[in-house]
């Protein structure tokens, strides 16, 4: 029996182990009415719930120090509809429609995941940015990484974007890391539905390049040895690799820059970043996690049909074990990972992340990118605002602030480790 689509199911220790007890005790019985009552009871009990848990954090006070390490968080901005989503998934869609719709599928499953301070923002209200930045600035978020979407020269969610842009007093760093992979169905499990294309070229590079400039030339905008910093999301999608980060390079000298520090991540396996031209890899969790499946440990419904279940606390431990490649490889961490709001069905969930966990496991990616020479020791937290992957830093209603709270620790203690060092 699947759950009402929507219900904001309330995340309280007790209530998945309510609902699950009553539907075991009504399949026993026969009594497919009285599931369908259960379902309507955890509903009605969920809408009378109380806040804060007893694991909620408020707010804090005081920001942590400054470090030779920046933290940069991913930014997803995909909460205001636009004109394609209108005609793929309906008028008005934004990622919290699936985020909304999620359900939990075994005993302990933390669905749906519901904001905080923030709510269900719309991104085309600027008092939404600034808050986010006053939040990122108060717990030592140096930087939002911004998603960005080009496709031979036609942009997508470029609004909140180009609003950070025009928007001088919104004072925390941003960088850009181009999506560039095609669109497909894949939330709805049809990958052979192909929405956009991303065709790469030597045309497309040096059109890509001077598009951007506009956000190379800001202020603001990261930059190492003076030089802005670009990742690259599927690096291995290129056509000739070597040749496009030959055409960037050149381009970026013809445009007055110093040059340009380009980074490639780990998504999708891709390694040899020094052999192709880049500076620096990021790692991006959840890929390149391997950890085993835990699936069968679990109470899970019959109406989970794929994906995996995994343990947080294993991946902490095999991400804190594991070498370390050669050339600059900048570490990456995921506060949560659960995408059961875009596949409800077969979905990737990393369970039992807390605050601690994740923040013994940034203390120690820390202290990793003390590793790099100066001046390139960064850690990428995936992410500030992937709700619908159940990867974010912002504030929900269970947690408050304590993944943030988390990260302000972490920075403390490596600032006190490296003052003890010195």
């Amino acid at each position: 029996m699947k759950a009402p689509s929507g219900a904001p199911w309330r995340d309280k220790p007790s209530w998945s182990r309510k609902l699950w007890a009553a539907l075991r005790r009504a399949a026993r019985s026969g009594w497919q009415a009285n599931a369908t009552s259960c379902l309507y009871d955890c509903y009605v009990d969920n809408a009378l719930g109380h806040y804060p848990q007893a694991e909620f954090v408020p707010i804090a006070t005081n920001a942590p120090p400054a470090t030779d390490v920046r933290l940069i968080a991913y930014y997803l901005p995909q909460y205001h509809p636009i004109p394609e989503n209108d005609e793929w998934w309906g008028k008005g869609f934004t990622d919290w429609r699936n985020v909304a719709r999620a359900f939990p599928v075994f005993d302990g499953h933390y669905q749906p995941r519901l904001p905080g301070e923030l709510g269900y923002y719309d991104l085309r209200i600027p008092e939404i940015m600034r808050r986010q930045v006053d939040i990122a600035r108060l717990y030592g978020i140096s930087a939002f990484c911004f998603h960005f979407y080009w496709f031979g020269g036609r942009r997508l969610l470029e609004g909140p974007l180009d609003h950070y842009l025009e928007t001088a007093d919104l004072d925390l760093p941003f960088c850009l890391c181009w999506a560039n992979e095609t669109w497909s169905r894949r939330w709805s499990g049809r990958e052979q539905d192909v929405l956009l294309v991303q065709r790469h070229s030597g045309e497309d590079d040096i059109a890509v390049i001077r598009g951007l400039d506009k956000y190379f030339r800001d202020p603001r905008y990261l930059r190492i040895g003076g030089k802005p910093v670009l990742t690259i999301y599927r690096a291995g999608l290129f056509v000739d690799l070597k040749a496009t980060i030959a055409r960037w390079r050149r381009e970026m000298e013809r445009l007055g820059y110093p040059g340009i520090y380009l980074i490639a991540t780990s998504a999708f396996d891709f390694a040899g970043h020094e052999d192709f031209g880049f500076d620096a890899l990021s790692e991006f969790p959840p890929h390149g996690v391997r950890t085993p499946d835990i699936e069968s440990s679990l109470s899970v419904s019959h109406i989970r049909v794929g994906g995996r279940i995994r343990s947080y606390a294993d991946v902490m431990t095999a991400e804190k074990a594991k070498l370390t490649g050669s050339g600059v490889i900048h570490p990456g961490v995921m506060p949560s990972w659960d995408n059961s709001a875009r596949r409800p069905t077969s979905a990737q969930i990393y369970h039992g992340s807390t605050p601690g966990l994740y923040g013994e496991w940034l203390t120690h990616a820390m202290r990793r990118a003390r590793a790099n020479p100066a001046g390139e020791r960064l850690v990428f937290i995936n992410a500030w605002n992937e709700w619908g992957e159940g990867a974010y830093l912002e504030p929900d209603l269970r947690y408050g602030y304590a993944y943030l709270e988390a990260s302000a620790a972490a920075i403390r203690d490596y600032a006190a480790s490296s003052a003890g060092a010195a």
